[in-house]
């Protein structure tokens, strides 16, 4: 997965946006908290992901909103590069404060 892109995976029946940001990945929910659009659909500035429907904005790291319309942060998972395979924790997601 190429630099400062974003993709919708799948993982234990989650959709997640998987970011590939500065050599290391991060994956958060796929859903926005504003109206369920796909943050994997959306695009990366500056280490956010942006929700394509209506610019709510999300730590592509951690899940952390950032501006509205969302109010609600998203869970982020674990993720470990193993070799050329990229595996998430689908298990471990963690909300933000």
């Amino acid at each position: 997965m190429p630099e400062g892109q974003v993709r919708v995976v799948e993982c234990a029946g989650k959709s997640l946006a998987l970011s590939h940001i500065d050599g290391e990945y991060y994956a958060i929910d796929n859903r926005c908290t504003h109206d369920n659009g796909p943050l994997g659909e959306g695009s990366i500035k500056n280490g956010r992901i942006i929700c394509p429907r209506h610019g709510a904005a999300f730590d592509a790291k951690t899940g952390k909103v950032l501006s509205l319309p969302a109010v609600r942060s998203v869970a982020g998972y674990r993720v470990i590069v193993d070799g050329d395979d990229v595996l998430v924790e689908c298990d471990s997601g963690v909300v933000p404060q």
